[in-house]
């Protein structure tokens, strides 16, 4: 269709985690709408993180997005991870990414590290809408570098952030406020939802997990940030004060192939081995919403980095009650419904025992917040902003940092 905007992504690559599922969550959204066209571009056809080599085609996210009819193109690039050891781009790759933009109106960036392709002189001037997603634009590399001088060469038309706790951060590192536009997480309703109580016996049979079981969730990649040692002290005294407890961990590197998890669990329950048949490591799951209707409370212990952890709303929306230290934007989601811990281990314990008690309390707020996650507002937010940012396409100044 000729009246169709034409929309290119822009990723860094494709591998498990939270922003390209929500990215995911939006452009298949965007684009089964009708008035969009959405194509997606990846730099790097597979990605090294959390101990494991992530193929492009292997990714959750990137079947999604060819299910819905979204056309995902390679820049060409085999492996990244190090983007340090590879900040050019041969004559072939920029050839590549300026086809595929010429043919777009508008671009997304997801996250600030593509703007380093975006700021290439050949690359077309077309309005650039970047998707931030975490709180820390001085932790990222040269991307907060590439972002500002995308701005100041008046590429960007506006930066989505995911939370309040984003915009702030970006904002007194520099960025414009008039280009920060706050656009809150959501999830798809119609698959994080609670299920009925044989189907969630049925479930965490199939996870090895008895059916009366206390059930915390940790759904993160094994990455510092996430604070892995800060989750493995706490889970290691719950299993203690908890007969009936067990512990799931779900995401990239959280399995026996990675040797350094490996070693915080022998180093944690050397004197107490029998507590780890109630730890389970499940790795990349392509079913959380299966795996937290299972849960009672879905845990976060990160301390640094995070601004809307879509681990916390999808399990909520399933019925866990959320149970997060105090980091970016996560008080506000939990409040109400859920609970805030200091980071300790034993405050974190003894938090996720009151929440598995207070399990009934929490579920009528619970069901009672859905509407405010619904990924329907959150698609239809990211379509005004990209719409409004195409139609000032031409009436942008470079920007004075």
């Amino acid at each position: 269709m000729a009246s169709q905007l034409r929309v290119m992504s822009i990723y860094e690559g494709f591998f498990s985690g939270g922003a390209r599922a929500l990215h995911t969550t939006v452009v298949a959204g965007l684009h089964a709408g009708g008035s969009h066209h959405h194509a997606v571009l990846s730099i790097y056809g597979a990605m090294r993180r959390e101990t494991i080599l992530q193929r492009m085609e292997d990714d959750a996210s990137y079947r999604s997005l060819r299910a819905a009819g979204v056309e995902v193109r390679p820049l060409g690039r085999r492996i990244g991870g190090d983007t340090a050891a590879r900040k050019t781009f041969s004559p072939a790759e920029v050839a590549t990414a300026v086809a595929h933009a010429e043919r777009a109106d508008i671009i997304l960036s997801l996250k600030e590290q593509p703007l380093r392709l975006v700021n290439l002189p050949g690359f077309p001037r077309k309005p650039v809408v970047v998707c931030l997603h975490r709180c820390d634009p001085e932790n990222q590399g040269s991307a907060l570098v590439e972002f500002k001088a995308a701005v100041a060469d008046g590429r960007v038309a506006a930066a989505i952030c995911c939370a309040e706790s984003t915009r702030s951060a970006y904002e007194a590192a520099g960025i414009p406020s008039g280009l920060l536009e706050v656009i809150p997480n959501g999830v798809d309703l119609s698959r994080f939802r609670p299920v009925p109580a044989r189907w969630r016996a049925a479930l965490r049979r199939s996870l090895g997990v008895p059916v009366k079981a206390e059930v915390v969730t940790l759904a993160a990649r094994y990455d510092p940030m996430k604070n892995i040692p800060l989750f493995l002290a706490a889970a290691r005294r719950y299993l203690e004060r908890a007969p009936n407890g067990h512990v799931l961990l779900c995401g990239a590197g959280m399995t026996t192939a990675n040797a350094e998890l490996c070693g915080l669990l022998n180093d944690l329950f050397d004197d107490e081995p029998r507590y780890l048949g109630r730890l389970h490591l499940l790795g990349i799951r392509p079913d959380m919403e299966a795996v937290f209707a299972a849960t009672d409370v879905v845990a976060l212990t990160s301390t640094s980095s995070e601004a809307a952890p879509l681990c916390l709303i999808e399990g909520a929306m399933c019925g866990a009650v959320p149970v997060s230290t105090d980091v970016g934007d996560t008080a506000a989601i939990v409040a109400g419904h859920g609970l805030i811990t200091p980071p300790d281990p034993e405050a974190i314990s003894a938090a996720w025992s009151e929440a598995v008690d207070r399990r009934a309390e929490f579920a009528p707020r619970l069901l009672g917040s859905r509407e405010r996650f619904s990924h329907t507002r959150m698609i239809t937010s990211y379509a005004t902003v990209i719409e409004r940012a195409h139609r000032a396409a031409g009436l942008r100044v470079p920007q004075r940092l």
